[in-house]
């Protein structure tokens, strides 16, 4: 029986990044905008705004109508030269997200698996560099 704290079962860490910078962004006063590899399977936007097979969008509450930062997504109204357009990006084609006025935010691999990886197994380099697999104990001290 797995555990929703197994490694193999976990979420995407993906969405739940993106929100939670979303709102730093948003409680900052910063403008942010996502990176969207427009290649990807499923993603709907304006053809017209797309350079190099990807599209900058502002994902600001005043840029969007009916913003959703979902787990598998992130869907929205937004005018593009005036024409409101449906957008739809799975949360796989989301590259980056960035506030516009300072840079700051955080870019995804792009070949970042959706889930993370299993543990390692027996025979690993970590068994390699403790003998008979033991693990060294971490030790504090006391720093003055």
């Amino acid at each position: 029986m797995t555990s929703a704290g197994d490694a193999g079962s976990a979420p995407s860490r993906r969405p739940y990044l993106l929100r939670a910078m979303h709102e730093w962004m948003a409680d900052a006063g910063f403008t942010p905008h996502v990176i969207v590899d427009a290649g990807r399977a499923g993603v709907e936007v304006p053809a017209a705004y797309i350079k190099d097979g990807k599209i900058v969008l502002n994902v600001s509450m005043n840029a969007t109508q009916r913003l959703q930062l979902l787990n598998h997504g992130i869907e929205f109204d937004a005018r593009f030269a005036g024409v409101v357009h449906h957008v739809r990006v799975p949360i796989g084609a989301v590259l980056g997200i960035y506030a516009r006025e300072t840079g700051e935010g955080m870019v995804f691999n792009e070949g970042e698996p959706e889930t993370p990886p299993p543990p390692a197994s027996e025979g690993t380099a970590r068994d390699s560099a403790h003998p008979k697999g033991e693990m060294r104990r971490a030790r504090l001290t006391v720093v003055k």
